[in-house]
């Protein structure tokens, strides 16, 4: 159909097959996507134009009262639904109310005459901010059915305009951070398609995000029966060209479309209710079609199909939005082999931070890993097929993975299972994992036994030794990394990672840690088989000398004790805001009386805490130190709910019970049979744990600390290349990869579209929930607790602090949101080492992530929390204010109401 146009240069309507998939601007989401499927081999699109988002900013033009409405709308409060609904329906009046100009019209008339002024059309929304690849606007604005003649046509084209305004859609873009302002709406004609059947395919299972899976939706007649709910659809499952599973509906209504214009609903004759809408055949048919669809965008693609008696007809497709992104797999070692299928573990789960990182964060974190991770959605994975497919490995690593968290352990034994996943058998022996920190280093060895006493007595020499080996090593950096920039800077950084890694991977650190866990696991099954007890080492741990990250939380409450005895200063900063005095309220504090000491104190606490943050493996995040503000509500917290001297006599009250805990437990066991064996063997153990287990917190602080020498040099070279204008801010480059942050300062060239894609990409992410293990087919697996000891109603999780207790519950998410209470039970997603100084504020925790050793649990049992982790949705299942008990020592937490 060839280009028309209604004035000069100023393209209002074209056909489809002139419109190209780069011209989403001009045609919208669905336009651009139509124009580039009817030119694909094989797949035939109803003929059909646009008429463009030049023809919709002119009308609106033409009504000014369109401009004043969407300044009102915008200044509408997000969360007032109905002063948003009543601006809303003001904005469509008018923009249906505007009309449509002549020459437009003439454009559109003639256009559907060419096409048959006495066919039946379909009249489709198109909006710029649709079927995106990170969000798909899916049904937020309207579509029009069997539409009969040119001046039915040109009401409908309206009614597409104002439906840009409707509530839902309205409210959509703001929760994807879209401005009205900027959207403009196309409108789709094309003629209509009277189908047999129709329906959706999905190209990826779109639960379980399996790329390999087709779903196949189909139903009698029209597809607005399906879309609408009047009837359950027949589904049908492809894999690998053949139906994997059917479930045939009853279908008893369909919509048809009547001759003179619009649909009805008809009843489906009864001997045809139970018939499939398509056969075997034409399901997979339909999903090859798909699949070239698929291979020409790039990414999986959620379609609406019609069949009729010549065939299928496409009206149309968009990217799936919700599914994970699956990890780009490493280059196939040898030309012409096939790529093997791929098991992932994700890292956040074992570093206790799901969030989505920005490429400089995650890249960083690569670089300075001790095996390959893979990114996928910000986050980054570790690929432990070689280990899984290997006997010899295989159990090990299970029985790691159990220990630290048994849904990942579930999910790796669900897709073991699969009779479709084959793993390959390993040309040698792999022996790299995760280690503790998440991050990946040598074996972890396998449980049972107890340690090797002759490498790990509990000498407090060791870690005395440890710590001033990273203290030796980071002085080192701290020193000589101030001296470079440019090139030489990033020159040297790869010198600093090696360091890094070889810090990390001290034979002696690792030893020292898996002492202290060793030790914590043979006391659980020791004194459980011999006394009866669960968890008994939990107790054991409280105020274990040395661990850093509840010395960070004690730390906070000695700020608190230099601020309480200073009214004024805690009035000021019960009102310092981050938009109002924000992160220079250090300099205000100084105009106050006592606001010399107040500050002395923040500065010392921020001296050796500083470079830790929310999400601190993120080196793009926020540090303390950049935004000291954020502990203010933590301060004032411990002003609050805590007396001068809580710190000292919180560490002396839990060493005292647990040495009470250590000469009952030995006294009990001497009482045994073989009583002086098994208590000699129990008292080795209990000393380890209290000469190792505060240590396990020490090289991730190392690390954190080193990423903030890192990230502030990194900085310094960013504000060069913005001063010389080669980036436009500094935070550009948290959009970067390390390894193109690197290529910018030396080429002194920056892709600033790059830069904006990456910034789209990284809002689509956030919205993403990581699974805790993923296949290279995209399946995301997230396990099940198998467990019959669960009372019905009670979320089950892993019980990794003992005790029971019951108070209200606090969902916090952000921790600037907390405000707590006395006997509060902090209910989160992730906690990392942040949040540990509010863990002195409850009485108890409950996180969707975590394991017997990550930080949450070390520091839960530190200071004596009853907590349960990895209860699966706990912030959706359990509602702030709730009252609830957590069951720390069975691994279940109740809701009481």
């Amino acid at each position: 159909m060839r280009d028309t146009r209604f004035d000069e240069g100023c393209e209002t309507v074209l056909g489809l097959g002139e419109v190209g998939e780069d011209q989403a601007g001009l045609v919208g989401g669905k336009g651009a996507h139509l124009g580039a499927l009817s030119r694909v081999d094989g797949v035939r699109v109803p003929d059909g134009f646009c008429v463009t988002t030049e023809a919709f900013r002119r009308v609106v033009a033409r009504a000014p009262e369109v401009d004043a409405l969407l300044d009102r709308l915008a200044g509408a409060d997000p969360d007032d639904r109905q002063a948003v609904r009543a601006l809303s329906a003001e904005v469509r009046r008018a923009v249906e109310e505007a009309g449509i100009p002549d020459g437009l019209a003439a454009e559109i008339t003639g256009a559907v005459a060419r096409l048959g002024e006495e066919a039946a059309y379909a009249v489709r929304s198109s909006a710029t901010a649709e079927d995106l690849p990170t969000a798909s606007f899916a049904g937020q604005q309207d579509t029009y059915l069997n539409v009969v003649g040119p001046a039915a046509v040109l009401r409908h084209v309206r009614r597409c305009w104002a439906s840009l305004f409707t509530e839902r859609a309205v409210i959509y873009r703001r929760r994807n951070g879209i401005d009205d302002r900027t959207v403009r709406m196309a409108v789709v004609v094309q003629r209509m398609v009277l189908p047999d059947a129709s329906g959706v395919l999905f190209t990826a299972d779109p639960v379980t995000g399996n790329r390999r899976t087709a779903t196949v939706d189909a139903g009698f007649g029209l597809g607005e029966a399906l879309v609408s709910g009047l009837v359950n659809p027949d589904v049908f499952t492809v894999r690998d060209d053949a139906v994997v599973g059917r479930t045939i509906a009853v279908k008893q209504r369909a919509v048809h479309a009547l001759p003179g214009g619009g649909t009805r609903e008809v009843t489906v004759e009864p001997r045809q209710q139970e018939r499939p809408a398509l056969t075997d055949a034409q399901a997979v048919e339909l999903v090859r079609l798909g699949r070239r669809i698929e291979a020409h965008f790039g990414c999986p693609q959620d379609i609406e199909w019609c069949l009729t008696d010549d065939g299928f007809r496409i009206v149309q497709s968009r990217p799936i939005t919700t599914l994970f992104p699956v990890p780009v797999p490493d280059p196939v070692p040898e030309a012409g082999e096939g790529l093997t299928p791929s098991v992932y573990v994700s890292v956040g789960h074992q570093q206790m931070m799901t969030d989505a990182m920005k490429p400089l964060g995650w890249s960083m974190w690569q670089r300075t890993a001790m095996v390959p991770m893979h990114e996928a959605g910000g986050r980054l994975f570790v690929d432990v097929s070689p280990r899984l497919a290997s006997p010899a490995s295989r159990a090990a690593l299970l029985d790691v993975m159990g220990k630290g968290d048994p849904l990942v352990r579930d999910a790796l034994e669900t897709v073991l299972e699969r009779d479709e996943f084959e793993l390959p058998v390993p040309d040698a022996d792999h022996s790299g994992d995760m280690d503790h920190a998440g991050h990946a280093g040598p074996a972890v060895p396998p449980a049972g036994g107890a340690p090797d006493a002759s490498v790990t007595e509990a000498d407090p020499a060791i870690v005395a030794e440890l710590v001033e080996r990273s203290e030796t090593s980071l002085a080192a950096l701290e020193r000589d990394i101030r001296t470079k920039s440019g090139p030489e800077l990033f020159d040297f950084l790869a010198e600093a990672f090696e360091e890094h890694k070889r810090v990390l991977s001290d034979p002696l650190s690792i030893r020292a840690i898996m002492a202290g866990m060793e030790a914590t696991w043979w006391l659980n099954e020791k004194l459980g088989e011999w006394l009866g007890e669960k968890n008994a080492a939990d107790a054991l741990t409280l105020s274990a000398p040395g661990n850093i990250t509840s010395e960070m939380g004690l730390d906070l409450l000695d700020v608190a004790d230099a601020i309480r005895p200073h009214p004024e200063v805690v009035a000021f900063l019960t009102d310092v805001q981050d938009d109002a005095h924000g992160d220079g309220f250090l300099d205000h504090l100084v105009k106050l009386p006592g606001g010399s000491v107040a500050r002395q104190a923040i500065e010392t606490y921020l001296r050796r805490y500083g470079m830790r943050c929310v999400a601190e493996i993120d080196i793009t995040r926020p540090r303390w130190s950049e935004r000291p503000a954020t502990l203010v509500p933590l301060i004032l917290d411990n002003v609050r709910n805590f007396g001068s001297g809580a710190a000292e006599r919180r560490f002396e009250q839990g060493r005292l019970r647990a040495l009470r805990t250590e000469q009952d437990v030995l006294s009990r066991l001497r009482d045994l049979p073989d009583g002086e064996r098994k208590a000699d063997a129990a008292k080795r153990m209990i000393d380890q744990v209290r000469a190792f287990a505060g240590y396990r917190e020490y090289p991730k602080y190392g690390i954190i600390c080193r990423y903030f020498l890192y990230k502030q040099a990194l900085l310094e070279e960013a504000g060069r290349l913005v001063r010389d204008g080669v980036l436009d801010e500094r935070e550009d480059v948290f959009h970067l990869t390390f390894q193109e942050f690197e290529d910018v300062v030396r080429s002194r060239r920056a892709d600033p579209r790059l830069i904006a894609r990456r910034k789209e990409a990284f809002r689509s992410y956030e919205a993403l929930t990581p699974p805790r293990v993923l296949t290279s087919d995209g399946e995301a697996v997230n396990g099940a607790y198998r467990r019959d000891d669960v009372p019905e109603g009670a979320l089950a999780g892993l019980a990794v602090s003992t005790g029971s207790v019951e108070g209200r519950a606090r969902v916090i998410l952000d921790l600037a949101d907390a405000e707590l209470a006395e006997g509060d039970i902090l209910v989160t997603r992730f906690t990392d080492p942040s949040w540990s100084p509010l863990f002195l504020g409850v009485a108890g925790l409950v996180t969707e992530v975590g394991g017997l050793m990550t930080h949450g649990a070390v520091i839960a049992r530190e200071y004596g929390l009853p907590a349960v982790v990895g209860v699966d949705q706990a912030t959706r299942l359990i509602r702030d204010g709730q009252r609830i008990r957590v069951h720390g020592t069975d691994g279940y937490v109740e809701i009481l109401g």
